[in-house]
């Protein structure tokens, strides 16, 4: 006769270790926040406090549906999601000068962040559906090309940069893993070489190639584009090895940092932590990533590892490309670091990623008690 659980199988087959480290990043964003607003938990602290604790309770809830039901709803809800971006088009909402956004009268919801996990979904579901045998050939490059560029192209309509740069990266990642010859990619990078200056003259808006070109030359224009990288760089150097302390930061406190709650949370939170806590933070995120690689390597189907490998990448190259950003070495793209700063759509794309990778690992759990 078998022993009764005491912990519910549910609760036991949770990976513990990931979601306390998850936790631990979102409560030290919480921290950053509260800083950051001069020591007040409004307007951002408790805000970001609940909405965390809300997505991270989804996101257990995510981890309860079978793999199957991923791979079934992959390709409809990728149609779904190019839809929704023509609506934006048509119909979304313009704030701050982009057209980001459908309203829907009680919430208003951002397709475009949907698609960067949903495109993984896709193209994991295109190279599961095509005979491993034909990985090599031509016909397993301009299906997942296309999947890739349509909401690309929609979403620089927008415009925005960031995001099609974050879903062509993840959809490319897969096509990667999936086994496509690197000479192939060898030669889109080169394809692209030539694309890149047309691009940056006849579909990059101003302020974008304002950006780049700041990123090149910072000290050009340092009152103007290129103020936040110049304020982001004081900021985390006058942060030193142990930093100023817990609300002691002056170029965040000052007014000096710009979006320094949002797009550059990683400066006010080294000019107080200094490079410590900048490094603890970047273990942390580490860590997260490896356990999502290892759950890939354990996963037996093809979707599977694809999936939590893509899933894993897009959540490492939020972190990658905001930390660049801010060092100032990436243009301005206005990607936010992930469960730090203020904001729900970094952290519901990221639990969105984490509740997918939750349900593969319960899945190769179940197999290897089987």
């Amino acid at each position: 006769m078998s022993r009764p659980r005491i912990v519910p199988e549910p609760l036991a087959t949770l990976p513990w270790r990931m979601i306390v480290l998850v936790v631990a990043i979102g409560c030290f964003g919480q921290v950053v926040l509260y800083s950051a607003a001069g020591g007040s938990l409004k307007p951002w602290a408790l805000k970001q406090g609940m909405l965390f604790f809300s997505l991270l309770a989804g996101s257990l809830m995510l981890s309860r549906i079978p793999e199957r039901l991923w791979k079934t709803a992959a390709l409809p809800a990728y149609a779904v999601l190019v839809l929704s971006l023509l609506a934006v088009e048509l119909l979304g909402k313009v704030s701050g000068g982009s057209q980001r956004w459908l309203d829907l009268g009680i919430i208003r919801l951002q397709p475009s962040e949907f698609m960067k996990p949903g495109i993984v979904l896709a193209c994991a579901r295109f190279y599961d559906l095509l005979p491993f045998g034909e990985t090599r050939r031509f016909a397993a490059i301009w299906p997942a090309a296309a999947l890739i560029g349509v909401p690309a192209a929609l979403v620089m309509l927008q415009p925005d940069l960031g995001t099609a740069l974050m879903i062509c990266a993840g959809g490319a990642t897969v096509m990667f893993l999936a086994g496509i010859p690197l000479r192939l990619f060898i030669g889109g990078a080169l394809a692209a070489a030539l694309v890149i200056p047309l691009a940056f003259q006849f579909v990059l808006h101003d302020y974008q190639r304002n950006r780049i070109l700041i990123f090149m030359d910072p000290e050009s224009d340092p009152l103007g584009t290129g103020y936040h990288i110049s304020q982001s760089k004081i900021a985390i150097g006058s942060g030193g090895i142990w930093g100023k302390g817990f609300l002691q930061g002056t170029q965040s406190h000052l007014d000096y940092l710009p979006e320094g709650h949002t797009d550059f949370v990683f400066a006010t939170m080294a000019e107080e932590w200094g490079m410590l806590g900048g490094c603890l933070l970047i273990l942390a995120y580490i860590l997260v990533v490896r356990w999502g690689l290892e759950v890939a390597q354990a996963a037996q189907g093809r979707f599977a590892r694809l999936t939590a490998a893509g899933l894993s990448t897009t959540i490492f190259f939020y972190v990658a490309i905001n930390l660049m950003m801010v060092m100032g070495l990436a243009p301005v793209v206005g990607i936010p670091l992930p469960l730090v700063s203020f904001g729900s759509s970094a952290q519901m794309t990221v639990l969105l990623c984490l509740g997918v990778l939750m349900s593969i690992d319960r899945e190769n759990r179940r197999r290897q008690r089987w």
